[in-house]
């Protein structure tokens, strides 16, 4: 942990303001939620809550199964970072924070098959190398809210995306939605 030479005062409400740097930096959100912890040493700890992280062992389960069928990379991600991965290139994604087109996907609630001549193919993380030719990707929605997504996608070239891995994406967003309602 390290000081940030930040004070702040607790307000009358018991409330504490993250200063907007932080946020920014830490990509948090207005109405993103906020895990507290303390320590023995009177520490108080502002962790940012991922609900689909709460099943990242699960959800790897369930990317590694669905890579071994489809044979292509699969990545479950929360709403800032991919939380499972499986297949080829699985090192390249592995809890890497997402691109922020990837976060207007699941902002938007978008559901979508891609190849990478089309204008909505994305990059899925920020250092995403581009190496990957064809897309489909689901959001998962939980209680209302998208709180992630499911990305299928493939280098070959020869090999195009279609409806196959575009339902195999929604079904598996829809089972980790209701996983979470739990």
């Amino acid at each position: 942990m390290k000081a940030t030479g930040i004070v702040r005062r607790i307000d009358d409400l018991g409330r504490v303001v993250v200063p907007k740097e932080i946020r920014r930096t830490l990509r948090i959100r207005e109405g993103d939620p906020l895990e507290i912890f303390t320590d023995r040493q009177g520490e108080i700890i502002l962790k940012k809550y991922s609900p689909i992280g709460e099943l990242s062992q699960f959800a790897g389960q369930y990317a590694e199964s669905l890579s071994q069928t489809t044979g292509n990379l699969v990545c479950i991600t929360d709403r800032d970072h991919v939380v499972a991965v499986a297949g080829s290139g699985k090192k390249d994604f592995d809890g890497k924070p997402l691109s922020k087109q990837m976060e207007g996907i699941i902002e938007n609630r978008e559901d979508f098959v891609a190849n990478k001549d089309d204008a909505s193919f994305v990059k899925i993380t920020l250092d995403d190398t581009g190496e990957q030719c064809s897309q489909a990707v689901a959001t998962i929605i939980c209680q209302g809210d998208a709180i992630g997504a499911v990305v299928i996608s493939d280098k070959n070239e020869q090999r195009q995306m279609g409806d196959t891995e575009h339902k195999l994406a929604i079904t598996a967003a829809g089972f980790l939605g209701r996983q979470m309602e739990q």
